[in-house]
């Protein structure tokens, strides 16, 4: 009996541990905004990879956000890689085509066991769709190990239901 009673708890913590990382993913602080408005894209770093500390984070900037501008970080080096948008966006009277594709944080140190923050300014543009989630896929590096915050689930599903989800923000209408 005791037997099958320690098979059924061995089975249950292996349940619960491969459901964890979804429960400690980097996650944005802000859960939602209006289409057409600049925001303030706070995402949050809640530990390290397998007990070692963050040494780098990466940010796809999803298409329809423009206006990308990181917040410095002490201790941090910034770069940014830019491209060209999928299209035209319309931006303080006039067009933009090109700008800031991905972010990436690096140089710093967080310390396993804790949680911190990295900040981009960034507009939302009236070619995103209101009441739906727009994602912002995150690679996170450290001393051991790779944590690629990178699935977007189907719009509807619950984003919490695949293993590595990516942080995301329900868009809202203009307001």
């Amino acid at each position: 009996m005791r037997l099958v009673c320690y098979g059924f708890t061995a089975a249950v913590i292996s349940m619960a541990l491969s459901a964890m990382p979804a429960a400690a993913h980097v996650l944005l602080e802000n859960k939602e905004a209006a289409v057409g408005s600049r925001i303030k894209a706070v995402f949050i770093v809640p530990h390290g990879c397998s007990n070692t500390d963050t040494l780098k984070l990466r940010v796809k900037i999803p298409q329809g956000v423009i206006a990308v501008e990181p917040e410095p970080k002490e201790g941090w080096t910034i770069a940014t890689t830019k491209g060209k948008y999928a299209a035209d966006y319309d931006y303080q009277g006039g067009k933009v085509s090109e700008g800031v594709q991905e972010v990436d944080w690096k140089g710093g140190r967080v310390p396993a066991k804790t949680r911190d923050t990295f900040a981009v300014d960034l507009v939302l543009t009236d070619a995103l769709k209101p009441n739906t989630t727009l994602y912002f896929p995150v690679v996170q590096e450290c001393e051991q190990g790779v944590s690629r915050w990178i699935e977007i689930p189907p719009e509807g599903s619950d984003p919490h239901a695949t293993k590595w989800p990516a942080p995301g923000i329900r868009l809202l209408p203009k307001s």
